[in-house]
């Protein structure tokens, strides 16, 4: 087996955001290795031990909380950074309990993914917001604690909100960052 010490895994179901940090990340020395889904991931654990994952919130509709999972079991030394154009709360809290050292949202650099890698340890001197929560935030808050609960199901979710399944993507669609 190769130098693990600066082997990268990917996961992530967007190839053309999946290539862009692969390149990204080989110009900056690491050996970049890839999968789509939770079962890819699983495979490739089978013959690589990475040092660094890069792990999407959402894959084809299925959580990516269940690869951090996986990721932390195989190495819980493992720095994991999870990516998310539908960040929150909920999501970001369940992602670090998981095993996660840090949570983005889209868009997210390069630089960013790296310099969480290096980041170990809590900034006591992180400024507290002084804004008030929005009934908009609130409500994308609690629709988001609710797909995470239902595994990222939107019929589910949709079920447990009593709203449509249509409206609820509707209201996903307008909110996601890309």
């Amino acid at each position: 087996m190769a130098d693990e010490s600066r082997t990268l895994v990917i996961v992530e179901d967007d190839e053309a955001f999946s290539r862009t940090l692969r390149r990204s990340f080989e110009r900056r020395g690491y050996q970049v290795i890839s999968a789509s889904s939770h079962d890819e991931l699983q495979a490739l654990l089978a013959e690589h031990g990475p040092a660094y994952a890069v792990v999407d919130l959402k894959l084809n509709g299925a959580s990516g909380l269940a690869c951090v999972q996986t990721l932390h079991a195989f190495d819980a030394d493992m720095m994991i950074v999870v990516l998310t154009g539908f960040a929150s709360i909920a999501t970001a809290v369940e992602a670090i309990k998981l095993g996660a050292r840090h949570y983005l949202a889209k868009p997210a650099s390069t630089d960013d993914i790296e310099a969480a890698f290096k980041r170990t340890e809590g900034d006591v001197e992180t400024p507290l917001g002084t804004r008030p929560t929005s009934i908009k935030t609130l409500e994308w808050e609690h629709i988001h604690e609710i797909l995470a609960e239902s595994g990222f199901n939107i019929s589910e979710a949709a079920r447990r909100l009593g709203m449509h399944r249509r409206t609820l993507a509707r209201k996903l669609a307008k909110r996601r960052v890309t």
